[in-house]
């Protein structure tokens, strides 16, 4: 057995249940289920894990590190064509629709050379895109997820983990390594929020008051609703607390540090690539500023000028990074691993400034970037910059095709209640603040920003959106 010191494994419930997993039901629970899987997969092969959110998929997932088995998962609401779509392409010898469900075999199974046991097989796959074309898998090894797990567990302190309240799928990164693995593999309590509806996140301050909760994290659409329409938490046992997976302005950050009481408010910087986190610097420690995320955990980071092509450590460019937590690659797809993958290096996409004390800022993405005339333009700034707008609630800027110009920049714009916005009032406000070139053109006034599953925006969808239903 590869992944099989449970020592330390803490417990585990959900909000609509009062039974706790704890380590003893877990262990017993692993060895049924690893026994049960043993008779149709082997080492080095892999499992597609269709269910998410509950103790059953703990047990599934570690089910399959036991037997040095890679561990596939996915959204439970991927549709039929979809998982086909992705059986076909990663070729898992088993499917695991349900937690406790019979492993179904597929015609995969066997189809893969038994492996000898090693931290460097794969363990996890997660998939960033493609479900209706091709997958992007991030392939994981053991050997990653361990040194991410150590490192998480070594700059947050078990004190601040000690119980945490999980508001996120656990499919992606930040979900599964951040608010679940980090904390139950140290031995501490994991609360999983069932209902994240907003009349769900409208109960968590009762939540963290209910059980006492010390850390959470979740991405900043999360909190904007949690700041808005949820009573604030009264016992004060929040210790600490991340915000990550999409840019936090500095309005926002402050806003969730008053809610939650407690400075400890993190902005988090992390990539599935490298297994969620990979740095993070506090309200507390001062410096509030847009995209800050602070030094790198354990590794270590540079940055490639655009223009020139050089790689430095000091200056802005593309951000490149260096971890032990790198993924081995995207499956199956050496052309693109080959293009982000450079000498050991991970070329994140994200435009970043270090400054000589190594402080680390994110300012944007290189894949967002609107090109208007030749004059390259960070979506991610204008966002920040309009939601400090008294009446603004949520932004979301994007580039959209001009015969002129090339692109143009457009605005999907969401109102705080009560409020009479127009694209003047706004583009007026805008004049002294930032360059004239970055002033939306377009605006959209909608009454949300579509998500995906995992709370991000897809700048892509919200046009795709936007040019289908008009402006106002």
């Amino acid at each position: 057995m590869l992944f099989n010191n449970f020592n330390q494994l803490g417990r585990l419930t959900t909000t609509n249940s009062d039974n706790w997993t704890n380590r003893a039901e877990f262990q017993s629970r692993i060895s049924e289920r690893t026994e049960e899987l043993s008779n149709m997969v082997s080492a080095g092969e892999k499992v597609l894990i269709c269910h998410g959110g509950s103790a059953g998929f703990i047990v599934d997932l570690f089910s399959c590190w036991n037997l040095g088995v890679a561990a596939a998962c996915i959204n439970p609401t991927t549709t039929e064509n979809e998982k086909q779509n992705i059986i076909e392409f990663i070729k898992p010898a088993a499917v695991l629709e349900a937690a406790d469900s019979e492993p179904k075999a597929t015609p995969h199974a066997g189809a893969t050379k038994p492996t000898n046991l090693s931290l460097d097989l794969p363990a996890l796959y997660l998939f960033t895109s493609g479900t209706t074309g091709t997958p992007k898998g991030v392939e994981h090894s053991f050997r990653s997820i361990l040194a991410r797990l150590t490192l998480n567990q070594t700059y947050i302190g078990l004190d601040s983990l000690k119980t945490t309240l999980c508001p996120l799928p656990t499919h992606f990164g930040h979900g599964l390594i951040g608010n679940l693995l980090t904390p139950l593999l140290g031995g501490c309590d994991v609360i999983l929020l069932d209902d994240k509806s907003p009349m769900g996140v409208a109960k968590l301050g009762e939540l963290i008051d209910q059980y006492e909760v010390t850390f959470l994290s979740s991405v900043p659409s999360f909190w904007k609703l949690a700041t808005r329409l949820s009573k604030k938490p009264q016992k004060n046992s929040l210790k600490r607390v991340h915000v990550g997976s999409a840019p936090l302005s500095t309005d926002l950050w402050k806003s969730i540090a008053n809610w939650c009481g407690t400075e400890d408010v993190f902005n988090m910087y992390g990539i599935t690539e490298t297994c969620n986190w990979i740095g993070g610097v506090s309200l507390k420690d001062g410096l509030a500023v847009d995209g800050r995320i602070g030094t790198v955990w354990g590794g270590s980071a540079l940055v490639k000028n655009a223009e020139t092509g050089h790689i430095t450590a000091v200056g802005e460019g593309e951000l490149l990074i260096q971890t032990p937590s790198l993924m081995n690659g995207y499956y199956n797809q050496p052309d693109l691993t080959s293009a982000v993958l450079k000498d050991g290096w991970f070329h994140t996409g994200d435009i970043g400034l270090i400054t000589e004390d190594g402080d680390i800022r994110i300012t944007g993405r290189q894949k967002s970037e609107i090109n208007r005339a030749g004059i390259k333009i960070l979506p991610e700034e204008i966002d920040l910059l309009l939601e400090r707008h008294e009446d603004v609630q949520e932004v979301c800027v994007f580039g959209i095709p001009d015969e002129i110009s090339g692109e143009k920049v457009a605005a999907a714009v969401v109102q705080k209640d009560g409020c009479d916005l127009s694209g003047d009032a706004l583009s007026k406000w805008m004049q002294n603040l930032i360059k004239r070139e970055a002033i939306p053109e377009t605006w959209f006034f909608v009454n949300e920003i579509p998500k995906t599953d995992r709370g991000k925006i897809n700048r892509d969808n919200v046009r795709e959106v936007c040019l289908k239903e008009g402006k106002s």
